[in-house]
């Protein structure tokens, strides 16, 4: 099977492409070192040529409001219109648990636009939602930082190793189109004022964590269970206590 990686050098990307090749299918990697823009269309109808299931694990490379959402439109329309023309059989998104929750925020209103983009497209589709990265743990925080204390609210998360989103997204490349959304979360669940806490004491970062339940998240404000799957979610196996001993 041949399976378009957009986004096949980046952290899911690159784990992605490799995961599908252990299993024998044929995984392009798409992105602009590669050749393949999905900004311009520069590549897409040459890397899509029979290709029978697409899958667009790229990101923004701003998460200021307007660049965001023009990146998420732009891109997203761009690959929809190509795939339409090569006839693509699956379109495959990855995207963030509580993205429909989360729209007081700009980045996450663009990947709201991408997915109603890709709902529309008439391609068949599958959505795979996973909880927050391990690896974006710093990035959490970052966010949240005034000087050197981070604000965040005790609200539950379910953080993922990029390991396991991989693996999610590729069994579900290689599967029947389900024209939803599917969730994949990992094991643990803790309040997000600890779990980046936790993730700033084992990097050694001085950084004080304040609990604060008013705190917003990348813009938004949160309830207790904005960030958390539903009860049909895949929970994978991998426990942040396990990746934080090997970090270090």
């Amino acid at each position: 099977m041949k399976v378009v990686v957009i986004g096949g050098t980046g952290l899911i990307g690159s784990k992605l492409v490799g995961k599908l090749g252990e299993h024998g299918h044929e995984a392009v990697v798409a992105a602009p070192s590669t050749g393949v823009d999905t900004l311009t269309g520069a590549g897409l109808p040459e890397v899509l040529r029979g290709a029978e299931v697409v899958v667009d694990v790229s990101n923004s490379p701003s998460f200021e409001d307007e660049p965001v959402m023009s990146f998420f439109r732009t891109s997203t329309s761009n690959l929809l219109h190509e795939e339409a023309k090569a006839g693509v059989l699956h379109h495959v998104a990855l995207s963030v648990v509580g993205t429909e929750r989360l729209q007081e925020s700009g980045y996450f209103r663009a990947k709201q636009a991408q997915e109603d983009l890709i709902k529309a497209s008439g391609i068949p589709y599958s959505i795979v939602h996973a909880t927050q990265f391990f690896e974006f743990l710093k990035g959490i925080a970052d966010a949240a930082t005034v000087g050197d204390t981070v604000r965040l609210a005790p609200v539950k998360i379910r953080p993922i190793h990029s390991d396991d989103v991989a693996a999610a997204v590729g069994r579900t490349a290689v599967g029947t189109p389900v024209n939803g959304t599917l969730e994949v979360a990992g094991p643990d669940e803790f309040p997000l004022d600890e779990l980046i806490r936790k993730g700033l004491a084992a990097k050694n970062d001085p950084r004080t964590v304040v609990t604060d339940p008013g705190a917003r998240y990348f813009g938004a404000e949160l309830k207790e269970t904005t960030l958390v799957p539903g009860p049909n979610a895949h929970i994978a196996g991998t426990r942040l206590a396990d990746w934080l001993a090997r970090q270090q």
